[in-house]
């Protein structure tokens, strides 16, 4: 039987949600406005790494974006990126540990300041070259056998604060997915993404969602019952239907509004997902790894919790 998957989704860049300089909403949430200088603590990731080992989590989903100096486009780096071979050392410190390193760039229009001026440049000839010679250049450097490629949360309400909205609707969408996906495969990797397109147009999505895209769908809350609402219903609902219709999932918790909530995302799902779909859990902290407020006691408890539902599913 193989080895399940127990990851953390882990931030090297952090340019994904409000533009520089627009706080709007994100108050709170510095590390969710971009910056022309990388936040990323070395200090914070290898003590990440040295916890993972001692608790047994296997992977980590390492949301690339500005945080690499790319070859293909130097264009795209901030004060502070690293080059190939800064990440490359630490890729190969990781694998030493036995923790694999998955690469995520975020493809949503909601989610990719880190491409500079080609986050203004969907769906045209250029972005389609820009998105192609990165997903290559990364599957070089990393040679994953996953490749996380975000998509989610593209619509207009998640897009409300910021200064420039745009959405890509209908087959436009899944035309671009399809050529995300395309580019994945190329460079030797299997896509995954997450799964929300799913809660609100899921007849399409079984529709024209390629069986073979390993999916997260995402839920965060305690609902899990009877008395549960409508929405985190229908959320739920998605776990079911995906493994209905054949998919592998990675289903994702967070400690961002509970702390219990890992534990019980992997009791549900390991009662309404069959074995062989379900391929692993994500825990996803939201917290950026560098020192501010508890972001490192976040991404700690975290890691801990995730090991505790590992230990639980195991019934050591």
């Amino acid at each position: 039987m193989a080895e399940k998957i127990w990851s953390t989704l882990i931030h090297f860049g952090t340019n994904m949600w409000n533009e520089e300089g627009n706080t709007r909403g994100r108050e709170n949430e510095p590390g969710a406005v971009a910056s022309s200088t990388l936040r990323f603590d070395l200090d914070m990731w290898h003590e990440t790494l040295e916890q993972q080992r001692s608790v047994g989590v296997n992977m980590i989903i390492l949301d690339v974006g500005e945080g690499l100096k790319y070859e293909s486009h130097p264009e795209l780096a901030v004060n502070g990126s690293w080059t190939r071979e800064q990440l490359e050392g630490e890729l190969a410190r990781a694998r030493a540990m036995g923790i694999e390193i998955i690469p995520k760039l975020n493809f949503s229009a909601c989610h990719d300041i880190w491409l500079g001026e080609y986050s203004r440049m969907l769906s045209t000839r250029i972005y389609y070259q820009v998105c192609a010679d990165l997903i290559a250049e990364v599957c070089d450097i990393f040679k994953p056998r996953f490749f996380h490629l975000g998509m989610d949360e593209e619509t207009e309400a998640h897009q409300r604060n910021y200064d420039y909205c745009i959405i890509r609707n209908h087959d436009l969408w899944w035309h671009d997915l399809y050529y995300l996906i395309e580019c994945t495969e190329r460079g030797g990797a299997r896509p995954w993404i997450w799964s929300d397109y799913m809660w609100d147009h899921r007849e399409k999505f079984l529709e024209k969602m390629p069986r073979d895209v390993l999916q997260s769908n995402w839920y965060y809350g305690m609902g899990f019952g009877p008395d549960a609402g409508e929405w985190h219903k229908r959320v739920l609902e998605c776990f079911d239907v995906l493994d209905a219709h054949g998919y592998d999932q990675v289903p994702t918790g967070s400690n961002y509004s509970t702390p219990d909530n890992m534990l019980a995302l992997t009791k549900y799902c390991k009662e309404h997902i069959s074995d062989g779909h379900l391929l692993g859990f994500m825990q996803a902290p939201w917290v950026m790894t560098y020192e501010h407020g508890n972001q490192r006691q976040r991404i700690r408890e975290s890691v801990e919790q995730l090991g505790e539902s590992k230990i639980w599913f195991e019934g050591r």
